[in-house]
This record gives structure tokens, C-alpha cells and sequence, in this order.
């Protein structure tokens, strides 16, 4: 994920160049009546509206919203967009009897992957003396070294001036095209983690979850039927195809779901501690980030130590932040070693899961909202996530079935038990 992050802010600062240096070049070439300091505030503003637009990819509904930003920042006849073949995907502004007349030009530009200049003289055109264009700059928008299409740009007047701002407005629009592409290959890994958290979920998990079932049908087969139904419903949630995020509440769930089964399993070896601040419920989180905590701190901590342990899951609110955290007593490790197993995960394997999640809260939030872990051999293992209330472009979506547990399931009151019989404390 550093490449990625690397080249995001690398793309960032080669982007705010670009407005700044297109910027100058307008105000410096312009004539207006205005001031330089209202020439710079419309600047900004045509290309902060033109953008977004952008940031979805070359498509005909972007290029249409693109062109009529960009016609109105360049005080042009008129602002074409192409695709990579050379199709035209919007024209906005005058001369329009002219776009068909420039499509082989615009070919051209997109094939060889070089500016193309054409003079009005050389077009056929019936209204010669009253036409508004006098010359058009077709400019390839080349990004990673593959042509995405082309911008043309629609002159009134002939001049070097208007060559230069082509091909400073088609710099603005291949890094947007270029952030676009990062965008997507952003979305491509976090599909690659989720794909990867789905497979860390333990065979061995699955097979035990069944026997332990299979051993309660006639012993005890209202437990074995409640057994099933949390095991249906946490492995539906845990492979589900939809959404990087969801609430802390639907998370909650699924642990409780997986601990159920667990306490099963292990009687009275696991314990379980569940405290969590009902204002925290609806706090954003990425999907499957808790599960594999928590069931490292089962698989590693406590099943490993000689009459077992507890697993204390703790959510509460710290102002603008969720703070979790996800404790066991259980057998400990070096610190040393797991922090060196941490920066070599990618490599080795070694504590996939925490390693997993530590780059996913760092990729999604920012590197501050890394894991902190506490451990040491015989001590345990403590592992803290803050998570921001809100964060722009994160949001929730939740699964497309309904759950019949309520979310005041993961407040309870202190003393009291939770629905699976988890104890929790004030």
C-alpha cells in the first residue's frame, strides 16, 4: 500500500503545481477588467468545479461537465473531450459544425500520441466569414503512458497563446485522470484485503464450530440449533460481497456471534468480557476489522495457556474518536518479535491478520491511526484502534439482511449479561 500512498501525494503536489503554474499563466496572458486577485478567485473556481468531475474517469457524462467548466475558465470558442479512440465524447460552446470536420485530426492526435494543430483555412466550412473559430489545439491526454483520449481546444484568434494553454489545461486533466486511476487500484486493494480477511477466517475454525455442534445434537439440541443459526449468520456476514465498511454495531455482532461458538467449544477455559458506550454503535469501521482480533487473541493467547483465559473487548467513546480495544490474558509474546513479524508480514505470513488490519486503519485514516499493541511474554496481548467519528468518504454499508438482535444488545447494563450469556462489566 506505500506505492500507492507514495505516489497519491507525489500526484498531489504535481497537481497543486499544475493549478498554480495555469493559474499564473492565465492571469498573466488574460485581458480582463478585473483584478489579478478576481482572475485568480475564477480560476480557482472553474478548476475546482471541472475536478471532480475528472476523479470518476474519462466518461461522456465527466467530459460533459468538464467541457463547460473548461470553455468558461478559457474563454474559448469551444472545449472538446475525446475517448482513447478518438470518439468524441462532448463539445461544449460554438462551432460546432466543425467537431465532425475535426475528427479524423482528433485520430490522428489519439494515434501518434502528438499535438495536433489545425487552421481554419484548411477546414470546409460555409459560413467562412462569419465562423467564430480561427484554429484548433488537439491535445493527447496521456496518462501512464497510454493515451486516454484527447482534449481539443477551440481558438477565436491564431496564437502561440492559445497552444500553451491547451497543453496546460490538458496537464490538469491527465493528473486528475491519473488520481482517478489511483482511486481505482485504492478500491482494487481494499477488495484484495476484504478477499484476503475472508481467508484468514480459520479452517480449523469451521471444522471445530461444526464438531462442537454435531456433539450438542443429542445432548443438548436447542443449544446445537442456536449453535447453527449464529454459525450461518456469522459466516454470511463474514462473506459478504458488498461494501469496505460497515458500523461498529454490525461488527460487534458478528463477534458476539464467534465468541458464542467459541465459549461453546472451549466451557469454561474462554471467558468473555464485553464493555461497550452505546454512543459508539454507529461509528464507521472497515468491514472485518475486529473478528480477526479478537480471534487471535482465542487461537494464540488464550487457547495456548493452561486453564485458559479471558477476552476483554472494550468500546468507548474518546471525543472525536471511537477508541477499542481487544485484550486477552493469555500467553503473551515479545514485542520485539511481533513488531518485527508486523513489518515483514507482507512477506513472511507471520500475524497476517493484525498485520492486515494495521495497514488497512493506516491506508483508510492515516498513518497516526495505526494499531498500538501492548504485549509481553506471560502478560497478554492488548491490541487499540482509534477510529474517527466521521471521515470523509467513509460510510457504511451495511449487509442486505436484517438481524432480529437490536443495538442495545452492545449496551448492557452494568452486571447484567448479554444475549449470549457474555458477562459484562461496568
Amino acid at each position: 500500500m506505500w506505492p500507492f500512498l507514495t505516489e497519491r501525494i507525489v500526484l498531489g503536489v504535481i497537481a497543486t503545481l499544475a493549478v498554480l503554474g495555469l493559474f499564473v499563466f492565465l492571469c498573466r496572458t488574460r485581458r480582463v477588467s478585473t483584478s489579478v486577485d478576481e482572475a485568480q478567485l475564477d480560476a480557482i473556481q472553474r478548476l475546482s468545479k471541472a475536478a471532480p468531475e475528472l476523479r470518476g474517469g474519462l466518461t461522456e457524462s465527466s467530459a460533459d461537465q468538464t467541457a463547460k467548466h473548461l470553455v468558461e475558465l478559457l474563454k474559448c470558442v469551444a472545449v472538446g473531450l475525446s475517448d482513447a479512440n478518438g470518439s468524441l465524447l462532448s463539445w461544449d460552446g460554438q462551432a460546432n459544425h466543425h467537431y465532425r470536420d475535426l475528427a479524423d485530426h482528433i485520430v490522428s492526435a489519439v494515434s501518434r500520441g502528438q499535438r495536433e494543430h489545425v487552421q481554419h483555412e484548411s477546414l470546409p466550412c460555409s459560413r467562412r466569414g462569419s465562423c467564430p473559430m480561427r484554429t484548433a489545439v488537439i491535445v493527447p491526454l496521456i496518462v501512464e503512458g497510454t493515451v486516454e483520449g484527447a482534449l481539443i481546444v477551440v481558438g477565436g484568434m491564431n496564437s502561440g497563446r492559445l497552444m500553451r494553454m491547451a497543453d496546460e489545461v490538458a496537464k490538469f486533466v491527465c493528473i486528475q485522470l491519473e488520481l482517478a486511476k489511483l482511486d481505482e487500484a485504492k478500491q482494487q486493494l481494499a477488495q484484495a484485503e476484504a478477499r484476503a480477511l475472508r481467508a484468514q477466517i480459520s479452517p480449523h475454525f469451521v471444522y471445530n464450530a461444526l464438531n462442537t455442534i454435531s456433539s450438542l445434537i443429542r445432548t443438548d439440541p436447542e443449544q446445537a440449533r442456536d449453535l447453527v443459526q449464529d454459525f450461518a449468520d456469522f459466516t454470511r456476514y463474514s462473506f459478504r460481497a458488498s461494501g469496505f465498511f460497515t458500523t461498529l454495531s454490525e461488527e460487534l455482532r458478528n463477534i458476539d456471534r464467534y465468541l458464542t461458538i467459541e465459549s461453546a467449544r472451549y466451557g469454561n477455559r474462554l471467558a468473555v468480557r464485553l464493555k461497550i458506550a452505546p454512543e459508539v454503535l454507529s461509528v464507521v469501521v472497515p468491514f472485518l476489522v475486529l473478528q480477526p482480533l479478537v480471534e487471535n487473541a482465542v487461537r494464540h493467547g488464550i487457547a495456548r495457556k493452561p486453564g485458559g483465559g479471558t477476552v476483554t473487548v472494550i468500546a468507548q467513546d474518546n471525543g472525536s474518536e471511537a477508541l477499542i480495544s481487544v485484550e486477552d490474558d493469555g500467553v503473551g509474546m515479545d514485542a520485539d518479535r511481533l513488531f518485527a513479524d508486523l513489518r515483514d508480514a507482507h512477506k513472511t505470513g507471520s500475524h497476517v491478520g493484525i498485520g492486515n488490519i494495521n495497514q488497512r486503519m493506516r491506508s483508510v485514516f492515516g498513518d497516526e491511526y495505526a494499531l498500538m499493541v501492548e504485549t509481553a511474554p506471560g502478560a497478554g496481548m492488548k491490541v487499540i484502534l482509534r477510529v474517527p467519528k466521521s471521515f470523509p468518504g467513509v460510510r457504511p454499508a451495511l449487509p442486505d439482511y436484517s438481524s432480529p438482535e437490536s443495538d442495545d444488545d452492545y449496551a448492557p447494563v452494568p452486571g447484567s449479561a448479554s444475549p449470549n450469556g457474555h458477562a459484562s462489566s461496568p
